[in-house]
């Protein structure tokens, strides 16, 4: 054990004695029901053994930013994160916590900035959809209770990174069954990179479901990687009736997500395609704009609500010294709207466990 006797100890050395972050022993130390009874044993024991005395005036001075949770986006712009952002203020605020809503603008550098400021600033935890290309280590290694949301931040679940997000491969699923249910046995997927994984579980999952159909998932559907945003899907889609051979155009066009598949129904519309017609076109996540979309657009419902629920419940009993899985995966449902051109549109699958 480093020798204290030469310096005031800290929350810190309490901290490392007990093997828990500094916030849950600030929370212990101010008496918060968050934490539960044997990590608070846990916390006290360790405070006497190493002789901390806790300044409750000095406390009173920092609490201002105790309550504070750094929520960290990589695009306000798109709806589905400011939904998913009101879902969470919704939940943090029913549990007297307020979060700071910060935008990396999907740029690893730019949010490693906005990460060092929130602990700077006294955040007491994190929830992050991490930048594309964010090394694992630069979560690991923040110092403070972290969740991550759908973005992965490693190939493999950890639970030094717990992440919450939808299932991707299922939806995914979902779409090439009633595609293929309606007549379609060419399909496009426009949007996201190589290297994305929320791009790669979309794109594994519209895959499997084609082969289930009996179809050869390499004939059947061709890839364009995009960036996930309506000028992404606008230029994808272009792309792919440009490159089409007279009678061999794709008769789907499947969206990495709802506001790619915005930008692709522009595209198509201007080169005089009837949406639900002349051509199917899918989305994924289901915002709000979806169900006013001009059709109303067919897409997979990924729960934001319940997304933004449960990441924020994670953070807390992380926050509290709780452990929590290290995923935890929500079923999606299929919304059928006009844009795909299905008899019946407007029914909704049911929500099936994963």
């Amino acid at each position: 054990m480093p020798d204290r006797s030469q310096r005031r100890i800290t929350i810190l050395d309490v901290a490392r004695e007990a093997g828990v972050s500094k916030s849950t022993v600030s929370l212990v130390l101010r008496g918060s029901s968050l934490v539960n009874a044997e990590t608070r044993d846990r916390v006290e024991a360790a405070a006497e053994r190493i002789g901390y005395v806790y300044n409750r005036g000095a406390a009173a001075l920092r609490s201002a930013t105790s309550s504070f949770v750094a929520l960290v986006i990589p695009d306000l712009v798109n709806p589905f994160f400011a939904q998913l952002a009101v879902a969470v203020e919704e939940a943090l605020s029913a549990r007297g916590f307020v979060p700071l809503l910060a935008n990396t603008n999907d740029s690893p550098n730019r949010q490693r900035d906005l990460m060092r400021s929130m602990r700077e600033h006294g955040a007491a935890g994190v929830m992050i959809s991490p930048a594309q290309g964010t090394p694992p280590e630069d979560l690991a290694g923040l110092g403070l209770p972290i969740v991550t949301m759908m973005r992965r931040p490693a190939s493999a679940p950890d639970p030094a990174l717990p992440y919450v997000g939808p299932d991707n491969a299922d939806g995914a699923r979902r779409i090439a069954a009633h595609l293929h249910g309606l007549g379609h046995r060419r399909l496009a997927f426009l949007g996201g990179t190589t290297g994305m994984s929320t791009q790669h579980e979309r794109l594994s999952g519209l895959r499997a479901g084609l082969a289930a159909a009996g179809l050869d998932p390499d004939r059947a559907v061709t890839v364009h990687d995009a960036l996930p945003s309506r000028s992404g899907g606008h230029a994808a889609a272009l792309e792919v009736l440009a490159a089409a051979r007279e009678g061999d155009r794709p008769t789907a066009f499947v969206g990495y997500n709802d506001i790619v598949a915005f930008g692709a129904g522009g595209a198509l519309r201007a080169q005089g395609l009837r949406i639900g017609r002349d051509i199917a076109l899918t989305g994924f996540d289901n915002v709000a704009e979806t169900a006013h979309h001009a059709p109303p657009l067919t897409t997979v419902d990924v729960r934001i609500d319940d997304l933004g629920r449960a990441a924020a419940a994670a953070l807390l009993a992380r926050i509290g010294g709780e452990a929590v899985p290290p995923e935890t995966i929500l079923p999606t449902r299929l919304v059928v709207r006009e844009s795909c051109g299905a008899p019946g549109a407007g029914a909704t699958e049911p929500v099936r466990p994963s």
